[in-house]
């Protein structure tokens, strides 16, 4: 009971602040999160415990439950993004979005790597080597639950769209790689440690491989069984009992012959939403429905995220001081690298201008990479709470951004002031008019 009457309230307080940020001209991401703040441990979650009230607030973010929750709507997220790689689209932007993708996550490890090392020889021991080895490479990824969900409620549409979303998940693939290779070096730096080939180059590879074959079978059998049905309602189940399975299987860990293998679960969806949209030649209505069917999920996926957000890291000047640092060279390593490949492969101004900005966004896939460094010990306790002050940061300001840039480049429309209620009365009244 406890657990249904927290997500009731967390769905309910996102939908009202939601309609504050439309007044404010600001994403419905931001009023998410920032519900997930208000009914998070730190505020309503902590007076729910004082005055012994069960369910008002997250009391304990860590509930089974609530990552069930997340690790769902990031599977939804990733599979909504795969379908954006249809073959007759990446015909005309494929070679550009993947020279864009690689370059600006390489030119934004490499940025914030040099800033973070010297910042190392000026802090000494307060602020490790492999600390900032690894933050370095963590730099490289973006948010792309963040980036969807203002495409998708700005209903945006263009050249910076169209090419932005498949940069997008394309980053989190090199991302994946580079923190891999990052942490293995990391942790051949720390006393009594050895370099590890397999750590360093074979694990990181063998993890996207697998990622992209496993989401390609499954692609292949969802597509399969999907023929079977007729009813959109079915299909609908059909593409919801896939999702789920695929996001189950990609939880599976193992070790053979020495290696580690484990699976991306947003490279496994991603691929899943690319093969079906492909080869099912229905795909486009059917991802209109799963839209809608997942948007209550994607609204809690977000306030709990704000709930996770800790601002005790706000306690530590050094935090804040490496945190600022890392914000700024990010951010510059992203416009950079996404201004500099864009310039380089030709692509329109406004993508060449404004695409840099539309990267900013950073949460879930950075915070599992934070999380895997605490293997590190107290190394890993820095970076995950750098990481952490750094997402709370753009998880704010990002989606603002990226709708900043998306409507410079005239690809977000003006607001109607018409509400869907009232279209529905005009609509009910004008058939009456045609019945009289």
């Amino acid at each position: 009971m406890d657990i249904l009457l927290t997500l009731s309230i967390a769905l309910f307080a996102g939908l009202m602040l939601s309609r504050v940020a439309k007044l404010l001209k600001l994403p419905a991401v931001t009023a998410y999160l920032v519900a997930g703040i208000l009914i998070g441990p730190a505020l309503l979650g902590k007076l729910g415990i004082l005055w012994g009230i069960p369910g008002l607030g997250f009391t304990n973010i860590e509930s089974p439950a609530f990552k069930l929750i997340s690790d769902v709507a990031l599977g939804f997220i990733a599979f909504s993004i795969g379908n954006e790689f249809r073959l007759s689209q990446l015909k005309s932007t494929g070679k550009q979005a993947t020279i864009i993708g690689i370059f600006q996550a390489v030119v934004t490890t490499l940025i914030v790597d040099g800033a973070l090392i010297g910042l190392h020889f000026i802090l000494g021991d307060k602020f490790p080597l492999p600390a900032a080895i690894i933050l370095g490479a963590i730099a490289s990824a973006t948010a792309p639950a963040a980036t969807l969900m203002v495409v998708r409620q700005y209903k945006a549409k263009g050249p910076l769209t169209d090419i932005l979303l498949p940069i997008v998940a394309l980053d989190d693939a090199v991302g994946l790689v580079l923190f891999a290779i990052s942490f293995g070096v990391a942790k051949a730096l720390l006393p009594g440690q050895e370099p590890s080939v397999t750590s360093i180059i074979v694990e990181p590879i063998v993890e996207v491989v697998l990622s992209l074959l496993l989401g390609f079978i499954m692609g292949q059998l969802f597509t399969f069984f999907e023929r079977f049905f007729h009813s959109n309602t079915r299909r609908l189940a059909m593409s919801v009992t896939f999702v789920l399975l695929t996001v189950a299987l990609s939880m599976i860990k193992f070790e053979i012959f020495g290696i580690h293998v484990a699976f991306s679960s947003l490279l496994v969806c991603m691929m899943l939403g690319t093969v079906f949209c492909n080869e099912c030649d229905f795909s486009e209505e059917l991802m209109d429905r799963v839209d809608k069917w997942t948007a209550p999920l994607f609204v809690l996926f977000f306030v709990i995220s704000g709930a996770e957000l800790d601002f005790s890291v706000f306690k530590s000047p050094v935090i804040i001081l490496i945190g600022a640092i890392y914000i700024l060279f990010r951010s510059l390593g992203k416009y950079s690298g996404a201004f500099l490949s864009a310039k380089a492969v030709k692509c329109e101004p406004n993508i060449v201008k404004y695409l840099g900005i539309t990267l900013f966004p950073q949460a879930g896939v950075a915070l599992g990479m934070a999380i895997k460094a605490e293997a590190l010990g107290d190394i890993g306790k820095i970076v995950a709470n750098i990481t952490l002050f750094a997402v709370l940061i753009y998880e704010i300001v990002g989606p603002m951004l990226t709708k900043i840039s998306l409507l410079k480049a005239g690809e977000i429309k003006p607001e109607e002031k018409v509400s869907a209620r009232e279209k529905a009365k005009a609509l009910n009244e004008a058939k009456k008019t045609e019945k009289v």
